[in-house]
This record gives C-alpha cells, sequence and structure tokens, in this order.
C-alpha cells in the first residue's frame, strides 16, 4: 500500500486557482467519500486552507493513475479545466509523501515560515476523514508519525519563535509592554488586510476589549464580526484614543490620522497613564511630534521591520534543524513500513508454519489419549515431537555454519534465537578481574 500526498498550494497555484479547488468545511465529508471513489483510494484525507487544498492517501494503484483520477475528479467537482490543474498540480509517493506531510504540519511549506495554525488544520483534515470513514490504518500511521514530527519541531527548534510579520511584531511588542494583553484596552484604527491580521493575533494572545475604528463603518463591521469586537464610528476616535491603553493604526490616509494635539488632550484626560502606539501604515498614520509626549510610546514600521527581518533570520536558521528532524523522522517511518510490509509476510508464514506443526501434534496427542495412552507419557511425546520440529531448521542452520568456521554469522544467528552464548557472561567477569 503506498502513501500519496497530491494536490495545489501557494508555491505552485494563483490565489485565483486555490479559492475555486478549496473545500469548505461543510463540504469535505461528501468529498472525501466521492472522491476516494472516484480516484480508487482505500483511504483519504483532504487538507483545505486559503493557502493549499491537497490530498492524502493510501492505495494499491501507482500514483500516476490515481493522481490522474484525482486530478479528473476534482477538476469536475470545482467547475476547472484539468488543463488548468495540470501544470500545478503536485504528486509525493512513499517517503517523499511522509516528508511533505510533515514539513507542512511543522511550517516548513508555508507562505509564513513557521507559522503554528498549520498544524491545527492538519489535525482537523485527520478528524474530518475519521468522520467520512476514509481514515484506514495507514492513514492513521501517517498522521500520528506527522503529528508528533510537528510537535519535535517546535519543542526542540525555535522555528516559531520569532516574529516574522508586522502584525506579529506588533502583538509581540505588546507583549512585552503589558504585564496582561487580556486586561489591555485595544483600539483599532483601520479595517484592512494589515489590521484583520492584527486582530486575529490579538484574540490568540486573550485580548478581551478590543474596539475597532475605521472610515467606512460597514468595514469595521465585517472585521469586528470576525475577531468579536467592538465598533465606533470615526468621529469617536478622540474618545477611543482616550480610553485605550494600546492604539494599532493602519489606514489608506494620505495624511496623519492622529495629531499630537489629539494625543494631547486624550493623554490629559487619561491623568497621564502610558498610552503605546503603534504605526504600521504608510505613509504615517500617527504624526512623529507624537513620540515627544510625556508617557506616550510611539513605534513605527521601520521600528518593527527590524524586528520582522531579525525574526526572518532566526526561523530561517531554525528550520535548518527543522529539516533534519524532518528527515530523521521519515526514515525511521520508512524504515518501520519496510519492516511491516516486508517482513510481515514472513512473519505470518512462520508462525502459521509453526501453528500447523503445533495442531498436527496437538491431533496425535488426542488420539493417543483417547486409545488409552497415559497422559504423562502422551504429554512426553508431545514436548519431544514439538520441539524437534520446531527446532530442527535452526539447529541444522546453527551446524552449517559451525561447520564452515563462520563465528560472527554463528553469533548472529545465535543471537537472533534469543541463545545465550556465554559471551556477556564472559565480559562481565573480565570487567570485574579489571576493577579489581
Amino acid at each position: 500500500m503506498a502513501l500519496l500526498a497530491f494536490g495545489i498550494n501557494h508555491k505552485t497555484a494563483s490565489v485565483d486557482l486555490r479559492e475555486r479547488a478549496a473545500f469548505t468545511p461543510e463540504a469535505l465529508v461528501p468529498a472525501l467519500r466521492a472522491a476516494s471513489q472516484a480516484a480508487g483510494l482505500q483511504e483519504l484525507a483532504i487538507l483545505s486552507t486559503c493557502n493549499r487544498t491537497e490530498f492524502y492517501g493510501a492505495a494499491e494503484q501507482s500514483a500516476t493513475q490515481v493522481r490522474q483520477r484525482m486530478l479528473e475528479w476534482i477538476a469536475r467537482e470545482r467547475g476547472l479545466a484539468a488543463e488548468q490543474l495540470d501544470p500545478v498540480w503536485y504528486c509525493h509517493e512513499g517517503g517523499e509523501a511522509v516528508r511533505h506531510a510533515m514539513r507542512v504540519a511543522a511550517g516548513l511549506d508555508s507562505m509564513i515560515l513557521g507559522e503554528p495554525q498549520i498544524f491545527g488544520q492538519m489535525k482537523s483534515a485527520y478528524h474530518v476523514a475519521a468522520e467520512a470513514g476514509t481514515l484506514g490504518h495507514h492513514l492513521e500511521q501517517l498522521f500520528q508519525e506527522t503529528f508528533a514530527a510537528a510537535k519535535q519541531v517546535r519543542s526542540e527548534t525555535a522555528i516559531g519563535a520569532s516574529p516574522v510579520s508586522i502584525g506579529y511584531a506588533a502583538v509581540n511588542l505588546a507583549r512585552q509592554v503589558f504585564e496582561s494583553l487580556a486586561r489591555t484596552p485595544v483600539l483599532l484604527i483601520g479595517a484592512g488586510e494589515m489590521n484583520t491580521l492584527v486582530a486575529r493575533h490579538l484574540r490568540e494572545q486573550g485580548v478581551s476589549d478590543l474596539v475597532v475604528i475605521n472610515r467606512t463603518l460597514s468595514r469595521a463591521q465585517a472585521l469586528a464580526d470576525e475577531v468579536g469586537a467592538a465598533v465606533l464610528p470615526w468621529s469617536a476616535l478622540p474618545e477611543a484614543l482616550a480610553r485605550a491603553d494600546m492604539v494599532v493604526s493602519c489606514t489608506a490616509s494620505a495624511m496623519p490620522v492622529v495629531s499630537a494635539a489629539m494625543v494631547r488632550h486624550a493623554m490629559a484626560s487619561r491623568r497621564h497613564r502610558p498610552l503605546l502606539l503603534i504605526d504600521i501604515a504608510v505613509p504615517r498614520d500617527i504624526e512623529p511630534a507624537v513620540a515627544a509626549l510625556d508617557d506616550v510610546f510611539l513605534y513605527s514600521v521601520d521600528d518593527l521591520q527590524t524586528v520582522v527581518d531579525a525574526g526572518w533570520r532566526q526561523r530561517q536558521v531554525a528550520a535548518e534543524a527543522a529539516e533534519q528532524l524532518v528527515d530523521q523522522r521519515v526514515a525511521r517511518f520508512d524504515a518501520g513500513r519496510r519492516v511491516q510490509q516486508e517482513a510481515g509476510e514472513l512473519i505470518r508464514r512462520f508462525r502459521a508454519q509453526a501453528l500447523a506443526l503445533a495442531d498436527a501434534e496437538q491431533a496425535q496427542a488426542l488420539a493417543r489419549l483417547r486409545r488409552g495412552v497415559p497422559v504423562e507419557d502422551v504429554l512426553a511425546r508431545f514436548q519431544h515431537n514439538l520441539l524437534n520440529k520446531w527446532l530442527h531448521a535452526p539447529t541444522v542452520s546453527l551446524r552449517e555454519l559451525a561447520a564452515a568456521d563462520d563465528a560472527e554469522a554463528l553469533q548472529a544467528l545465535a543471537r537472533q534465537l534469543g541463545v545465550d552464548t556465554g559471551a556477556d557472561d564472559a565480559s562481565r567477569r573480565s570487567s570485574r578481574r579489571t576493577r579489581s
């Protein structure tokens, strides 16, 4: 049974194509069942995010066959032309599929290196496949090993420790300034993409007192609905400044929207309680003169960019160590699967052969008992015959190796048979003599 991983992501496909290929959470269970049948996959899981739609499967057929069937299925399902998908549709098989899954879960294949959200998304894909009934033994093994690899990368490297986005850097700065973000009133000026990311990061850090102000009230409301924030009209900006302890501003205004006079007035009503202002807009939203005011701390996008650049360098170093951990995990996983696949059949045949010998001897023993042979004699004969038959093949091998004077192979076979060769006892006696 081969493990497979195929799909598209932000490296291979445009955002438009990714959007059209994506599945909503509600559509995943029926999609799994339909896709597994269409592609002839015994096991299947779907990972669908804004940056990737990927299929993880296990099948007896060749990767080429499954890749083509899956490509044709998703093209029909999402109203796409197969010719659109074919150039951006990748396929990994065996160890490469395992490596891909582990790198994805660890954040090594993400648009933002080391981002943690993908781990939760992959766990969700696992649970949905279980719900759909398309999670079998092979994918179970793959996902469990993948989760273990991602956790090891997180715990043993600094892959997610450093800020690598302006929004993340802004929130990281606030964590250093305030004792608890959960008790910090925060004001977001602007409701664009950057402040949306900031709002999500703030929620992840436990911020509960969050207010959004934007010139277009409907956009402010849309962001507020997403993150559970309050909304104020643009005219309420002066009062909102007086109430907040942290302000993040990012609008598309060509001129500053927060003046020094506005902040000075806000500080007077705050009785000079410290105020953190983070301006991530270009051009700037907050007048530079604000930095000269007492108890006011102003940081610009340039200040945060320095932090971000350093964070990228640190994550790149951590990523190298993470890749090594993934390689080690892949090697162990592949070795384990080879043992299962290649030795499994031999082990089954070996056990079946031993069981057949035992069954035959048992039948003869029962026949002797029915003829009235004493139990002690029957058991002695049963033991003698069974041991001789079980030990015949290894005994012949031991004799042949001894006759060939192959001491190394002889010792190796003895160890495999669990025979105490006396070497350990001799070693221990020699060690005791040395110490004395």
